[in-house]
């Protein structure tokens, strides 16, 4: 079975940074996109970050300039450097990632299981 497994999260002070790590295990044979999402109760999850497996990145407007992606295709693996965190990033950080299994023939979208981020003073 395909497994993303997040890392990293836990508490920050406004201005601080953290780095979150996904790695990606199972039967793989190959991961397209992958990406970071946030959510945070009552509100719909919502996109933070996405790079295509040429390294080609998307942001959010609101963490632009603050926030960088990135991945180490020979680990399958995505991070997230958060710098400059503001009280506005708590969130459940979740990865997610469009990758073609050993068994497939075509691309499934996979989630982790969330990793907390708070920010506060």
């Amino acid at each position: 079975q395909v497994q993303l497994v997040e890392s990293g999260g836990g508490l920050a002070q406004p201005g601080g940074s953290l780095r979150l790590s996904c790695a990606a295990s199972g039967s793989i044979f190959r991961i397209n996109a992958m990406g970071w999402y946030r959510q945070v109760p009552g509100k719909q999850r919502e996109l933070v970050a996405t790079i295509t497996r040429g390294g080609s990145t998307n942001y959010a407007d609101s963490v632009k300039g603050r926030f960088t992606i990135s991945r180490d295709n020979a680990k399958n693996t995505v991070y997230l450097q958060m710098n400059s965190l503001k009280p506005e990033d708590t969130a459940v950080y979740y990865c997610n990632a469009d990758l073609i299994s050993g068994s497939e023939y075509v691309i499934a979208n996979y989630w982790g299981q969330g990793t907390q981020v708070t920010v506060s003073s």
